[in-house]
């Protein structure tokens, strides 16, 4: 008998975006339950009204725990947390949808720590919802590291060409710039490297991108950022045999990634990472969480509030995040 597949714990996100369509219409999706038996942490009404929308020939299940959940094609099983109100407008950005939003990720997470469930999967989640309902996070990768009670995360973009790992996320590029030193570039590089390795390349080349333009250009751009911040890093992983090159110029890095010169790069800062990345491939890119106790993934996308509601929402990278959350998650112990 074949190994049972994972379960992933889907969350629903913000329930005025389209995070209710995008869930939908990867589960109406029957190869979708060939690699895994995703579950909803949700609202099972939101989810009916967005398979009205999208005329998905879906039933919509509410179960008390994992065991109830039957995981079959054309049945979608969710957790229902009952938050959203029945009138909840599409698009309108909503403290009480921020609040449940939250609610879904930290059940979810419990799930994960208790051994319920071997990845999660995260629809997208508006920040300023978020904090409207007092959730003070940045973002989920920062919210999942505060629930699961782990100290440092990466944030990994990965598309078709390009997958990369950042140094720092969500602050100010001039926060960003003093925060980047020597073990933080290192720990970041290996985190990096053994996702790279669980996804089944035994040896990452790994490119790090520089902070400056030109990769300082040797003094004449920056303070010396780059000797004093990124070379001691890399001389410590290439001396446990991570072949980490760099410091590479951010523009010429990217170019060589996506010709497949690179199995990921290393970004400094937000903006240096997401931009080429969206670029290649925001429609199947994933977001994927390094560094946590369980498995996290997520769509490369906002809540969408302007076609929220529409039905019209391309479902793709919600497809394949929960591809890549079964590729990765361990083999489901029953």
């Amino acid at each position: 008998m074949s190994s049972p597949t994972p379960v992933i714990a889907i969350t629903m996100g913000d329930g005025a975006g389209i995070g209710p369509e995008v869930v939908v219409g990867a589960l109406a999706t029957q190869t979708v339950y060939e690699r895994c038996r995703p579950l909803v942490i949700g609202d099972a009404q939101r989810l009916r009204d967005a398979a009205r929308l999208m005329d998905a020939q879906v039933e919509v299940v509410a179960v008390e725990s994992v065991d109830d959940a039957r995981f079959t094609p054309g049945r979608i099983d969710v957790i229902d947390l009952g938050l959203l109100p029945a009138d909840l407008p599409w698009g309108v950005l909503s403290a009480t949808a921020g609040d449940a939003a939250y609610q879904y990720i930290r059940t979810a997470s419990e799930l994960a720590l208790a051994g319920k469930v071997q990845a999660i999967c995260t629809a997208p989640l508006n920040k300023e919802a978020l904090h409207a309902a007092g959730h003070l996070y940045p973002g989920h990768t920062e919210m999942l590291a505060a629930l699961t009670g782990t100290e440092e995360v990466s944030m990994m973009l990965s598309t078709p060409k390009v997958k990369v790992i950042h140094v720092t996320t969500h602050i100010g590029l001039i926060a960003a710039i003093a925060k980047i030193e020597p073990g933080l570039v290192e720990r970041t590089v290996r985190r990096g490297h053994e996702a790279i390795r669980a996804s089944g390349v035994d040896s990452p080349v790994i490119g790090v991108c520089a902070i400056n333009p030109h990769a300082g250009e040797n003094g004449l751009f920056g303070e010396g950022e780059e000797e004093e911040k990124i070379v001691p890093a890399l001389e410590r992983l290439r001396a446990d045999g991570i072949d980490a090159r760099g410091p590479l110029p951010a523009d010429t890095a990217f170019f060589l990634a996506g010709r497949g010169d690179y199995d990921l790069i290393v970004a400094m800062y937000h903006d240096q990472g997401h931009g080429p990345v969206k670029v290649l491939g925001i429609e199947a890119g994933v977001n994927i969480t390094v560094g946590l106790p369980v498995i996290r993934t997520s769509v490369d996308h906002g809540t969408a509030f302007d076609i929220a509601g529409t039905g019209t929402a391309e479902v793709g990278s919600m497809i394949e995040a929960l591809r890549q959350a079964a590729d990765l998650a361990p083999v489901a112990v029953s």
